[in-house]
Formats: structure tokens, C-alpha cells, sequence
């Protein structure tokens, strides 16, 4: 089974309008309700490649009302614990100038956070895979990500986990099976400018060497490049297409990759789905769809590099 983990979910608020005037009335155009978060959007992606997964965090209030019935509107199974509090909402403002407003969200309870590691304790078998994404929720600590991993190397279920530099580095003695940091991130997380192709791949292997087993590294118009525990180095093409939102984008690349590895356990195949998904959540309102991924697979080129 597929299991996707979102500590703190939000509804993003998207409003739509030409201009905003500060301290003035303004009316906006369109605006829409989207249910927000990294593991939120890897499990839709998942389910529209045509994988029954389950998603897990935390929910509360009419905000984690709407977020649980849009899950199941995509055919995702929601299992959140139930907080007593109101799950965020994100303010999107979308006008001559972009403007985002982004709530801390609720506070975790720590008898919140053991209901959802019983859950995981019961589930969990051999074989599972479990998604990890995005940052703590107020109330968290680096802590309840490492126990996630540890639990998973117990259960021998693989751990996919992408998040910040500290959270991620955190994991890696529990040798998750793949990590996403981008370019950026690897120089975050190694105090180095990372510029080049070589660079990105030394780092990437000392991440290997802390314990990670596979490493895809983001590079946006470069492609990404995917380091295996296996000891191949794979660079992917970028498809032409005209970038709408990011939004997503990276979290659609770890479920396209995920996906088809399930399926196969080949890693070309698999850097070159996840790197379709990638772009065609970028080029698309919203997480792809299977159409427009399986239209821009047909792009992608994927070159050994190494290994």
C-alpha cells in the first residue's frame, strides 16, 4: 500500500483580479477553494497514474471537511486524525502583482501525533511504501520525522521523505529510499555553491554516503538528475511547454517517479515519468493529468551520466 504523510494541509484561497489597491474595497474576478499540501498533491498524482493510496496527517474543522471530500472526489482514501482545531487556510492572490498569505496552522498535540504513529504501527507491512513531504507542523519537531523513518526501516517499508535541509538530514540514518533536494537545497545543505553537473553529482553521492539510497536532485530547466543506490548517475530532458504554476511541480515529480518504479523497478523508466509529471504539473492550473504526462513522456530524454 501507498501511504502519503501532510503534517500541516491547507486550503488554498485563490483570488483572481487585475489590480489590488491597498487599504481600498477590492472585488476579485474568479476565486476558487484547492485542497493544499505537499503529500495532499503527491496523492492525487498517485491516484490519477492509477494508484490506490492512502493519505495521512492531520485534519480539523471545515477547512479539513472540504480537504477530506476532495480527496475522495479524486479517489484518494483519507485517513487524518482528527484535531481539535481548524486546518489553515492559504491566501493566493493573483493580480498585476502575485501576493501569497500563509497561516503558521494549528498546533499538534502531542496525543494527536501518537494516534497517527499508532495508526502507522498497525498498517504498515513489508512491501509498503510511505511519502513524507513538506514541513513540520507548529507544535513539531525534527523528532517525529526521524520516528517515521526509524519506523518505517523497522516495518522494512520504503521511506520517501522531501522537505527542508534539516529535516531531510535528519532521516538519513535511516536510509530512506529516495530524497528529492534541489540544487539550491544541496547547497543549503552542504555550506557550497553548487553550479555544475559534477557538483551536483558529488554532493549527491555524500548524501548517498550519509545513507540515503536514491537521490533525485530538481534542477528546473536543466532537467533533474537521479543518483541510484545501485551506483548509476541519469539525467533527465525538460519538455517545451509554458510554465503556469510551480506550485506542485516537485511534489508530482516524487509521485510520478514512485509510481511507475512500483510498477517497474527500472530507474530510467521511472526518472523519465517522474520528470513528465514534474513538467506537467508546471505547465498545468493544478497536479496533471495522466493524459498530459503520458503526452510529454514521449519528450523526455534520460542519458546515463555515470556510474
Amino acid at each position: 500500500m501507498l501511504y502519503t504523510i501532510t503534517f500541516n494541509p491547507a486550503v488554498d484561497l485563490v483570488m483572481n483580479t487585475d489590480v489590488i489597491h491597498l487599504g481600498e474595497l477590492n472585488r476579485v474576478k474568479r476565486d476558487e477553494y484547492v485542497a493544499g499540501g505537499k503529500g495532499i498533491n503527491m496523492s492525487v498524482l498517485l491516484k490519477r497514474l492509477g494508484h490506490h493510496n492512502i493519505a495521512t496527517g492531520f485534519l480539523g474543522g471545515f477547512s479539513g471537511d472540504f480537504i477530506q471530500k476532495s480527496l475522495k472526489e479524486e479517489g484518494v482514501q483519507p485517513e487524518f486524525v482528527d484535531i481539535d482545531a481548524i486546518t489553515r487556510i492559504n491566501v493566493k492572490i493573483k493580480a498585476d502583482q502575485e501576493t501569497e498569505i500563509n497561516a503558521n496552522g494549528p498546533v499538534i498535540q502531542e496525543k494527536d501525533i501518537q494516534k497517527l504513529f499508532n495508526y502507522f504501527n498497525e498498517v504498515l507491512v513489508k512491501g509498503d511504501t510511505v511519502l513524507l513531504a513538506g514541513n513540520a507542523a507548529p507544535g513539531m519537531t525534527s523528532d517525529h520525522y526521524v520516528k517515521v523513518a526509524e519506523l518505517c526501516a523497522s516495518k522494512q517499508v520504503d521511506f520517501v521523505l522531501d522537505s527542508n535541509k534539516d529535516l531531510l538530514t535528519a532521516c538519513l540514518v535511516h536510509k530512506p529510499f529516495l530524497i528529492k533536494p534541489n540544487a539550491q537545497e544541496l547547497s543549503e545543505i552542504f555550506n557550497v555553491k553548487v553550479d555544475s553537473i559534477e557538483e551536483v553529482i558529488h554532493y549527491g553521492k555524500m548524501l548517498q554516503e550519509k545513507g540515503a539510497r536514491n537521490v533525485i536532485v530538481s534542477l528546473g530547466g536543466d532537467g533533474a538528475v537521479l543518483l541510484t543506490e545501485t551506483g548509476e548517475v541519469y539525467q533527465s530532458s525538460v519538455p517545451k511547454g509554458e510554465v503556469i504554476n510551480s506550485v506542485g511541480a516537485g511534489d508530482s515529480m516524487v509521485a510520478g517517479f514512485i509510481a511507475k518504479y512500483i510498477e517497474s523497478g527500472q530507474y530510467e523508466d521511472s526518472l523519465k515519468q517522474g520528470a513528465a509529471s514534474g513538467s506537467a504539473t508546471a505547465f498545468s492550473v493544478g497536479i496533471a493529468t495522466k493524459e498530459l504526462i503520458d503526452q510529454l513522456i514521449k519528450e523526455i530524454e534520460i542519458k546515463r551520466i555515470g556510474g
